[in-house]
């Protein structure tokens, strides 16, 4: 069965390399900082080993001596010095670390805005300014008409993105209701020119719980087979919501068995969901970062913050937010979404800049 679905996986990423022979850029839009009233799709590492050996150079020491003539003197080659030095790897960390933005399909797609017109790669351009490093973008949604969500639109993006050097993540929520179809998917974003991918992890869509943990760990260890040199993100929700708001939630979450096919993790700390204790940015922040890390059995486990909403957190939350960031030794951080974040809130974000080291 497995061979099957990464063969219908690798299919679907051969054709969207035929695909994306032309890249179109889309009208401009306005990244206007209100608020949306619509349904989140929220959301990257086995570094690429590379082996450089120079073949063997011998020499010939014993050279033919002709029959009955002087024996010649000896003579010695030596080879010249080989050098070679291996390449950076293609995939790190990097693009999870420092400062980083968010948009989803709702954002930036034709098919789904809900904003007319939808944002234009030209929005890069005010994330370049903002000094954000990595733009983590929705690239397919599980009714999208294609594995990749218009992809030239999406190109646009990307390009733009690198030509303010900005790395590009592409994210995606997998509903689990058919695991073929969502690696198909995951590989088609894969085969883009990107810096990294992550796995959206939230949907409830199967609704028994075991059946659910099931396709979720299967996915997840199809996706490494699949992508061995890729750095993979995990973007579940928080512990604090399933431990503690509502244990109901997701139940036996597979904390352990997702933790080998995931490099980075980003879990949704949204204290703007929460009421109480749990508001307070510093704390969920903080209690999130650390019980992931307890979860997975890695207390040293890369994560980047993720925190938000945007357009109902403040300025004096993100003070907490990349405070406990910083003393939790977070490699990164952001809020989500981009369209949602005020004004005000970004020189609050800068400071997590300087994580990216």
């Amino acid at each position: 069965m497995r061979p099957t679905v990464v063969g219908r996986a690798a299919a679907g990423a051969l054709g969207l390399g035929l695909l994306l022979s032309a890249v179109t850029t889309s009208p401009a839009a306005p990244w206007a900082e209100v608020g949306r009233d619509r349904p989140l799709d929220r959301a990257r590492h086995a570094r690429t080993e590379a082996e450089a050996a120079g073949p063997g150079v011998a020499a010939d020491l014993e050279p033919a001596v002709p029959e009955l003539a002087p024996e010649p003197p000896p003579t010695t080659t030596t080879a010249p010095p080989t050098t070679t030095t291996a390449p950076p790897p293609r995939f790190t960390l990097d693009p999870y670390r420092g400062l980083g933005a968010w948009m989803d399909v709702y954002d930036w797609s034709a098919t789904f805005a809900q904003h007319a017109p939808a944002l234009g790669p030209e929005a890069v351009d005010h994330l370049a300014a903002q000094g954000v490093q990595t733009l983590f973008i929705q690239a397919s949604k599980w009714d999208a008409p294609t594995d990749v969500l218009e992809p030239e639109r999406l190109l646009a993006f990307v390009e733009r993105a690198h030509a303010h050097g900005i790395d590009v993540v592409g994210w995606y929520l997998p509903t689990l209701e058919d695991p073929g179809r969502d690696l198909q998917r995951l590989l088609a974003i894969a085969a883009l020119p990107i810096d990294g991918i992550a796995v959206d992890i939230e949907g409830r869509n199967v609704d028994d719980v075991a059946e659910r943990n099931r396709r979720l760990v299967d996915l997840s260890a199809q996706l490494r087979a699949a992508l061995p040199g890729m750095t993979i993100g995990a973007i579940p929700l928080e512990p604090v919501l399933m431990e503690d708001v509502n244990p109901a939630y997701w139940p036996g979450f597979p904390w352990a068995e997702l933790a080998p096919h995931y490099d980075v993790w980003l879990p949704m700390a949204y204290w703007t969901n929460r009421r109480g204790g749990w508001r307070d940015a510093y704390l969920y922040t903080a209690a999130n970062i650390d019980r992931v890390r307890e979860r997975i059995g890695r207390p040293d486990a890369p994560v980047h913050a993720l925190g938000g909403i945007g357009d109902t957190t403040n300025p004096l939350d993100l003070v907490g937010f990349r405070t406990a960031a910083t003393e939790r030794g977070a490699i990164g951080g952001s809020i989500y979404d981009f369209r949602t974040t005020q004004g005000p809130h970004w020189p609050e974000l800068h400071p997590l800049r300087a994580l990216r080291g």
